[in-house]
């Protein structure tokens, strides 16, 4: 049938709401106020096709005064004639539902909203059938069979446009899963993301890694206690990359390693002339870390007449460099760590209470190896495939028996000593597996603990007679390359340190 100007143009707004609308219930909301202008209805209907189902769900708007929408109503395909349309893909014109008998349901539901005549056509596009367009007039005959070819081409728009809403939905629900998810694994993944250079996932490191996530935003001082190996570096640095310093100098200091007469001119500086040997100028280690964090290892080795002047700047953020009047401000962020017990220094006055006040404003434990035994598969293979890498080896198994010693075996000189194990084993491996020798590794048995009810003496015992092997290994050479204290992974000070305290003396 030919089509009117009316009709053209009701055609041409409906093609204006598919492109502007991609929200199914604001398209619905503009196509009801397009189409009446051609089309009689006091209810304008949309029933998709619910597949798991297999029934129609129904929107029914309200006329365009009101566009206040009904609840979604669900109906079986069977008995229904949405579903007999849907299913038919014909469309359905009753001028007079009371005339029509045969959905009885059906019936009732129309005189609920007072309805009289009804028009529902498929819609349908070339992927898919969505389900039936409802138009619905509260008098009788307002539709006929010859209005079908008009209104079924209105349909075929909508469909299109329905198909496009509708798939801008589903877009919209996975985009929010998608969120979610990542949400989900952000929180999962958060601390393994922000501290990609550190290795586990026992819940011991995850405490500590969640506080420094807390801390490290701030400006405040950070105490790391921890024995030796076990990455205190790594935490100090964790804090500097972040916090808002990120992008400034990090920079490091072992107060340890430096001699006792030198280390204030490491971090203060000195100016020419200043001592003997001094023939330039130098800038200390708090200079060099101006708007960056400084990072001080070892800092229980402080000597008692250094500690004051190291308060002062912590507290004022000032200083003078050796044989210099000239006061120097710095904005330094201090991350400090020690393997000592600095309460029990301070009790035995070896060092100032009021520094370690200031140093212990949030204090980090950093459990040792020994307690995340599940994190050794993990550095094992993490430090395995490093050095193969570096090394040029291709290791492709560890053996189940060597895992199971390295498990448990104590570890004294934590992920440093484990670290050296493993190159050591890279080295020494020509083929693909992983060979650790028998002697490296000694599990703990009954001849190499003394037999005590007491735990920390039973580890002690253990740490004794490994660091004793060590130093007999070794022809009791403490220090340099081949000494003990690479071995263990430890630092000079910290074996002789461990040495006094376990009373070990080389025999005479």
């Amino acid at each position: 049938m030919p089509f009117d100007e009316n009709q053209y143009r009701a055609l041409l707004a409906v093609s204006e709401a598919i492109v502007s609308h991609r929200d199914l219930s604001a398209l619905f909301h503009e196509l009801a106020g397009r189409l009446h202008q051609v089309v009689r209805f006091d209810y304008l209907g949309l029933s998709l096709h619910d597949a798991p189902i297999n029934t129609m769900r129904v929107h029914i708007l309200d006329g365009v005064e009101t566009t206040a929408p009904r609840p979604v109503i669900s109906l079986p395909l069977a008995d229904d004639p949405l579903g007999w349309v849907w299913q038919t893909q014909r469309a359905g014109v009753f001028p007079d539902v009371e005339e029509e008998t045969r959905w009885p349901k059906a019936q009732e539901r129309a005189r609920s909203l007072g309805v009289r005549s009804t028009c529902n056509l498929p819609l349908t596009t070339a992927r898919q059938q969505l389900g039936v367009l409802i138009f619905a007039a509260k008098v009788a005959h307002v539709y006929k069979m010859e209005d079908a070819g008009f209104l079924q081409l209105v349909a075929n728009q909508v469909a299109v446009a329905v198909e496009n809403a509708l798939a801008f939905q589903e877009i919209e629900a996975l985009k929010d899963k998608l969120a979610n998810e990542k949400a989900y694994l952000e929180e999962e993944a958060r601390i393994e993301q922000n501290f990609d250079r550190i290795v586990g996932k026992t819940s011991a490191l995850r405490t500590v890694l969640t506080k420094v996530e807390t801390v490290a935003p701030t400006d405040s001082t950070v105490l790391v206690y921890g024995e030796t190996g076990t990455g205190k570096e790594l935490i100090a640095r964790a804090v500097h990359d972040l916090s808002p310093r990120k992008d400034r100098t990090f920079v490091k200091l072992n107060c340890a390693a430096i001699p006792t007469g030198l280390l204030e001119s490491e971090l203060f500086g000195h100016e020419r002339g200043a001592f003997t040997g001094a023939i330039t100028q130098k800038v200390g280690r708090f200079e060099l870390a101006h708007k960056g964090t400084l990072f001080l290892d070892e800092v229980g080795d402080i000597p008692l007449e250094l500690q004051p002047k190291l308060l002062r700047v912590l507290q004022e953020q000032e200083f003078e460099r050796l044989g210099s009047t000239r006061t120097i401000h710095v904005n330094v962020r201090l991350v400090a760590a020690t393997n000592r017990d600095l309460g029990q220094m301070v009790a035995e006055s070896r060092f100032r209470n009021d520094l370690y006040y200031r140093l212990n404003v949030f204090p980090l434990k950093l459990p040792p190896l020994r307690e995340r035994p599940d994190d050794i598969p993990r550095l094992v293979r993490h430090f395995t495939q490093r050095f193969a890498r570096r090394m040029g080896r291709q290791i492709e198994t560890i053996p189940s028996e060597v895992m199971d010693a390295l498990v448990r075996y104590p570890w004294p000189g934590n992920v440093r000593e484990l670290q050296n194990v493993i190159e050591r084993a890279v080295i020494r491996s020509r083929g693909p597996v992983l060979q650790i020798p028998q002697t490296e590794l000694q599990p703990m048995t009954p001849s190499t603990t003394a037999p005590s009810d007491n735990v920390s003496a039973t580890l002690a015992e253990v740490e004794r007679e490994h660091i004793l092997r060590a130093l007999r290994d070794a022809n009791w050479v403490v220090a340099g390359p081949k000494g003990a204290a690479v071995h263990l992974g430890m630092k000079r000070s910290t074996l002789q340190e461990k040495m006094k305290k376990l009373e070990i003396c080389r025999p005479l």
